[in-house]
C-alpha cells in the first residue's frame, strides 16, 4: 500500500502501546530532548499560536502548552485517528483542553491557512512524511513572516563505536521488545529502518533551504541518537 496509508494503519495499531514503547525506544531519554526543544518554541512573553506536526498521542503538545505564555492556543495534527484518540484523553486529563486541540489531518496538505501559525513543530515524525519536501513546504506556508519552526527526529550516531551500539539495540533488539510488547513487531522493525533512512543532517538542512527556510540551525543531543533542527521564515 502507499506509504501514507500504510503510516496511518501502522499508528492506528500500536497507538494503545505507543507512549510505553516510545520511551523504551528512546530510553526514556526523550523526555529531555523535548524540554530543550519546548525552551525554542516558547521563549517569548507574547501568546503563540503553535502546530504540532505528527502529533501523536499529544506528548509533545502538552509539554508546550506548560510552558507556553498565557493564553497561548496549540493545535495537534496527525494522520492517525488512534493516536489523537488516545491524545484527547490525555489532554482532558491534563486540565489543557482550553489551550490544546487535536486534530486528524494531513501533514503534506495542512488544512490551515497560509501565515496562520507563530511556531510549527515536529517530534519524531518527520521521518515518516511520505514527501519530505512537500511536508516541508506545507510547514513553511502555514508559518507566518517571523514565524519559527522546530523539529526534533531520532539520527543514527556519527561515532563508529556508538554506532555500532546503536544499531545492536535499534536493529537487533528493540523489534523483540516492541513486538513482544505491541504484539506487533513489524511496526517495530520499521521504525528503526526510518531512522536509518532518514537524511544526514546536511542533506536534511538543505532540504528545509529548499523549502525557503533561513537562518538553519542544527544541534546534536546524546552522541547523535537525537537532532533538533530550528529556523525561521522569510517570504519567498
Amino acid at each position: 500500500m502507499p506509504k501514507k496509508e500504510g503510516i496511518q494503519k501502522l499508528f492506528d495499531n500500536i497507538a494503545p502501546e505507543y507512549d510505553r514503547l516510545n520511551h523504551i525506544m528512546s530510553l526514556n531519554i526523550d523526555r529531555t530532548w523535548r524540554r530543550r526543544a519546548v525552551k525554542r518554541m516558547t521563549g517569548t512573553s507574547n501568546p503563540l499560536n503553535i502546530l504540532d506536526i505528527a502529533c501523536g498521542t499529544g506528548d509533545f503538545a502538552i509539554a508546550i502548552a506548560r510552558k507556553a505564555p498565557s493564553g497561548s492556543r496549540i493545535t495537534g495534527l496527525d494522520i492517525s485517528s488512534g493516536m489523537i484518540e488516545i491524545g484527547r484523553e490525555k489532554v482532558a486529563k491534563a486540565g489543557l483542553s482550553k489551550t490544546v486541540s487535536l486534530e486528524q489531518g494531513d501533514s503534506e496538505d495542512i488544512q490551515y491557512g497560509e501565515g496562520t501559525f507563530d511556531r510549527v513543530s515536529v517530534a519524531f515524525g518527520v521521518r515518516n512524511f511520505e514527501n519530505m519536501d512537500k511536508g516541508l513546504k506545507e510547514m513553511y506556508r502555514v508559518l507566518k513572516k517571523d514565524g519559527k519552526i522546530v523539529i526534533l527526529e531520532l539520527s543514527v550516531p556519527q561515532n563508529r563505536l556508538m554506532r555500532w551500539f546503536y544499531n545492536l539495540y535499534f536493529v537487533k533488539i528493540l523489534p523483540k521488545i516492541g513486538g513482544k510488547v505491541s504484539g506487533n513487531r513489524g511496526a517495530y522493525e520499521y521504525l528503526p529502518a526510518s531512522v536509518l533512512n532518514f537524511p544526514k543532517p546536511d542533506r536534511f538542512k538543505a532540504m528545509m533551504a529548499e523549502a525557503g527556510f533561513a537562518n538553519i540551525r542544527h544541534k546534536s543531543f546524546t552522541f547523535g541518537i537525537c537532532r533538533m533542527f530550528t529556523a525561521d521564515k522569510q517570504p519567498l
